[in-house]
Formats: C-alpha cells, structure tokens, sequence
C-alpha cells in the first residue's frame, strides 16, 4: 500500500475513519460481551470479571501498546489454566478460590511487566507461523467445547451449574451432553448458532438488511426467546413426556441497577502466595499468557494492510499493567 494510504495517527485521520472505527467498535462490543461472560463463566470467576477485564484492557491498554489493531480481553487459551487453578485452591463454588486465583493473577502480571521492560519479547519473533494458526485453532476448538453445555441447557445437578471439565474430556461428552439437553434453552442456543453461520450467506441477498451484523441479530432474536420462555421464573414443562425445568439459573448474574457492577469488585487474597502449588499456577499464567499475547499481535501484525509492526516488548508490558489492574478488581487474566 502507498504510504498516504496508511490510517494517520491525528485528529484527521480520527475524524475521517471514524465511521469504519464506530462500526468496527459497535461489532466488538457485540462479539465481546458474550465471549467475556463465556469465559468468565467457564473459568469459575464471577461472570462479571470478564467485564472488568475488557474495559481495563481497552481503556488501559490501548495508551501504553503501540499495536494499532490489537484488542486485550479475557483470555479465552488460559480458560484450562484457569479453571485448574480454581479447582486446585477448592472449585468455582469458594469465593476464596476466587480471591487466591486473582493473587495468583496479580503475581503473574508483574512478571510480564518485568518481562517487557527487560525487552524479553523479541523472543516472539522466533515462532513459526504455524504455531500462530495452531494457537488460534486451539482456542477455538476450547470455547467451543466450553460452550456447549451452555447451549444445550445441561445442568450439573450437584452444583447447579455447566459442568466444566478437560476440553477432551468434554468432547468426549458430547453424546451425554446432548442426551441431558433442556429442550427450551437448547433451541435458544441452536438458533443463534444457525444465525451466526447463515445470516451472513442470506443477507447479501435481502438488501439493506445485510448491514444488520450477524451477532446483533442474535440478541434480537434470543432475548425475546429467553423472554417467551419466562427464564426469570422457575417453573417446570413437559415435552414427549419428559419434564423439565427453567429456571433463572439459565441467566447469567448481571448487575440490576447502575453502577451496581462495583458491587462485584473483589480483591485479591495474597495469603494463598504463601503455598508452593500458587507458585505454579503463577508461571503457567505468566508463560503461556506472555505467549498467547505475543503470538496474537504478531497474528494480528500479519493481517494488518499496511503491515505496521507491534513492539512486542510495550505489547507485553500494556498486557501485564491491564492484569495487574483487573486481578486487584475481580477480573479475569487477559490476553
């Protein structure tokens, strides 16, 4: 590309791609807010953390990375970690756990800080390609796996909740999960998938209407279902003859009032850095989440037009200031 192509930097440049940058921005926040909740959930924290962590990192991150396209959020790749993590400190059901997950969190930020400023990201140069691709093959093959027993409205009845397991061991699930599917939750979740995957086939046919993005289209269509199927009471209803039950366990917990997101900041239990087995957990987040980072601008670097270079060194110390931020809040590691 001529270099008058390249997006500027100023405020002209601001104001003359602001309407690919709004339109981009409003598609992120659509795809974002599920993810976040997603893995938030998957993870065993609040589904909230995975909020806290994508507004610290777009708002935090973004001044201190000179990277132009990457964006920092909850880390879909360290959902195994974190979980294992969670489970070995007492599972997703001990609000102590929680509280020693995020200590564990804010141990491993201040090594990518450390990391960064000793200009220790160079070494993401010295990944093939492949094992770029194969890292993001791998997350998402992990979110999908995670996700199917949310879509499918299969509870665990000893903890009220999706079962979370290995993604292996999930997938070697599947028939289970499918043979305990809520029927109501299941269409709710087979839809919205059939409309991500159709949606942007039929509406290049339909006019103006291929403007509508395929994730907004969901919410248009899943929320008035949730609403149709009285999530926010408990009650039972037969089908084929079988009962089953929906309930607002369905639902994921989200503040109800303004403001009421601070109500869910929780603070890091640092007593849980005096066990040896933190210690573990705190180089597994430090080193994959440093590598996941790394690996992901230089995926997002590839894809760039006009092929402007992220300073792995600053990408890594944004990332680990943005984890240090979240993990004293309540929120998520992020990538």
């Amino acid at each position: 590309a001529h270099a008058a192509e390249v997006p500027r930097g100023d405020a002209a440049g601001f104001v003359r791609y602001m309407k690919n940058d709004a339109i981009s921005g409003f598609l992120v926040f659509l795809i974002a807010l599920p993810l976040c909740l997603g893995i938030s959930v998957a993870c065993g924290y609040q589904p909230i953390a995975g909020i806290f962590t994508a507004i610290i990192g777009s708002l935090l991150t973004t001044f201190i990375s000179n990277s132009e396209l990457s964006i920092k959020g909850p880390a879909a790749g360290l959902i195994v970690i974190a979980i294992g993590c969670i489970n070995d400190f007492g599972g997703s059901s001990s609000p102590e756990a929680y509280k020693a997950a995020l200590a564990v969190g804010v141990a491993a930020a201040v090594l990518q800080i450390l990391f960064g400023l000793f200009r220790a990201g160079i070494l993401g140069e010295f990944f093939p390609l492949a094992a770029v691709h194969g890292m993001l093959a791998a997350i998402g093959v992990i979110i999908i796996l995670k996700q199917i027993p949310f879509a499918l409205g299969v509870i665990d009845p000893a903890t009220g909740r999706p079962p979370s397991a290995e993604p292996l061991e999930m997938l070697r699930e599947i028939p289970h999960y499918l043979a305990e599917a809520n029927p109501a939750i299941a269409s709710i979740g087979i839809i919205s998938v059939l409309i991500m995957f159709l949606w942007p086939v039929i509406g290049k046919k339909l006019g103006p209407l291929k403007l509508i993005p395929s994730p907004m289209l969901v919410l248009l269509v899943a929320i008035p279902l949730g609403m149709w199927f009285d999530l926010l009471h408990k009650h039972p209803y037969d089908l084929a003859g079988h009962k089953y039950q929906l309930s607002e366990q369905y639902l994921v917990a989200m503040p109800d009032r303004m403001f009421g997101m601070f109500d869910y900041v929780t603070y890091p239990d640092f007593t849980a850095l005096y066990e040896i087995k933190a210690w573990k957990w705190v180089m597994m987040f430090f080193i994959i989440g440093s590598l996941e980072s790394l690996l992901s601008a230089k995926a997002v670097d590839l894809l760039d037009p006009w092929k402007r270079k992220t300073s792995m060194d600053r990408d890594v110390v944004a990332v680990g200031v943005g984890n240090l931020c979240a993990s004293l809040v309540g929120g998520l590691p992020m990538i």
